[in-house]
């Protein structure tokens, strides 16, 4: 998970109970995927007897950092970012203690707190003389951006984004004794700001650590699926999906990912990999992992239900784990399938009549009964016997939806409103 550190960091973490930090954008009220390799930096960091301090961008995300972004961003009003800060407060419970009593608990911080009242003029008066532009515009965030085609240059808002950042570190030295900054790769550069403010300013000494960029094999987007981010807040990517995810993540993929977002032992991690090696037909990595971190942000009842869900869709699953579902799961495992609405007053009718006439999942009564008759068709995971079997309300699941199969993949969903 080390892509970089500065000279000394790991004296440091030996040597005491040392506070370290993450910035944490809040453009959402979730987090999604891409945020979790920070987040289990912090995890590991409070593992190993560690104070996290996950700092909420509320000052920052109103301006937008430079790095790897060839645009600006668009900014947010306070109200949307408080409600963003207490979603994502929620999230990282899950992954790090911040109510007991222990000395290395954690802390969430906003750096809005601190900015929102700081005078432009104190500002540059009291940071921005410390560093000089010549040291600014050597970092790569700002050449890159400075040496592209697309001239779209850069506002000096984003300029001073590393300031920002840079005293943001600062802050957290004096008021936290934070000595430590951890972050994507990207943000290098940032973080050697605030230590070099640090010394500046105060003679002290501050350090950074990295973590690699996450990348696909295939170098697609990390985290980014044909219908966007996979968030960890089951209202925009359903605990299925969420599972879905990571069991289809290739064979490279999964033993890069195992290592990074699970809390296993390199033991364990090293017998999964033989075992795929040896069968990797079985998926013994992604379904570990996919294990592992849904429990990890969701549940082990959640995990279940994904699972379960996954059978009914490409297993031997019965008509009973069907009826389980509750309605979320039930939609996302069949989203994308064709469906069909239809009246409740439709309901009563034979099915060779309702499947044709009533939603045409069969082009036509002929090849329905020729289907049912070899044994090609299923109502909610039961075997049609009878194509002129009276279909009424005891076939809804959950009041409202019929789930007809033909043959072994093709599904349609009825609503029946």
């Amino acid at each position: 998970m080390i892509h970089d550190m500065m000279p000394g960091t790991e004296e440091q973490l030996q040597k005491e109970m040392t506070s370290a930090y993450v910035g944490i954008d809040p453009t959402a009220d979730s987090l999604h995927i891409g945020h979790l390799v920070s987040v289990m930096m912090l995890k590991h960091l409070q593992r190993a007897g560690h104070r996290p301090i996950a700092l909420v961008g509320g000052a920052t995300g109103m301006i937008g950092d430079p790095s790897m972004k060839s645009q600006e961003r668009n900014l947010l009003d306070e109200e949307t970012l408080r409600k963003n800060q207490n979603g994502i407060k929620a999230q990282l419970s899950k992954f790090l203690d911040f109510e007991s009593n222990h000395p290395n608990k954690a802390v969430l911080v906003n750096n809005y707190d601190w900015m929102k009242d700081y005078s432009f003029l104190n500002f540059i008066r009291d940071i921005g003389k410390h560093i000089t532009v010549n040291y600014m515009m050597s970092k790569d965030s700002v050449r890159k951006r400075l040496s592209s085609e697309s001239n779209i240059g850069m506002s000096f808002t984003e300029f001073s984004y590393q300031l920002l950042q840079g005293y943001d570190f600062l802050f957290l030295y004096n008021e936290y004794g934070c000595k430590l900054q951890m972050g994507g790769s990207d943000q290098w550069g940032n973080i050697t700001t605030g230590t070099e403010l640090i010394r500046r300013k105060t003679g002290g000494e501050a350090f950074a650590l990295t973590c690699p960029l996450i990348t696909k094999a295939d170098g697609g987007k990390f985290g980014k699926t044909e219908s966007g981010n996979v968030w960890l807040d089951r209202r925009y990517t359903s605990p299925y999906k969420f599972y879905q995810f990571w069991l289809n993540v290739s064979d490279n993929d999964a033993e890069k990912y195992i290592k990074i977002f699970t809390a296993l032992s390199k033991e364990e991690i090293d017998t999964l990999v033989a075992e795929q090696n040896a069968a990797p037909h079985l998926r013994p990595l992604q379904k570990r992992l996919a294990e592992e971190v849904t429990i990890m942000v969701h549940s082990r009842e959640d995990y279940e239900t994904a699972v379960e869900a996954s059978n009914i869709l490409f297993g031997n699953s019965t008509s009973e784990a069907l009826k389980k579902l509750d309605e979320e799961t039930l939609l996302a495992v069949f989203d994308g399938v064709p469906q069909f609405e239809i009246l409740k007053s439709d309901l009563g009718n034979k099915a060779v009549d309702l499947f044709t006439e009533k939603a045409s999942v069969f082009p036509s009564k002929g090849e329905m009964r020729k289907l049912v008759q070899s044994g090609g068709v299923s109502i909610n995971k039961d075997k049609l016997v009878d194509f002129d079997a009276i279909i009424d309300l005891s076939y809804l699941i959950g009041g409202k939806y019929i789930l007809v199969q033909k043959g072994k993949k093709n599904y349609f969903l009825l609503i029946v409103k």
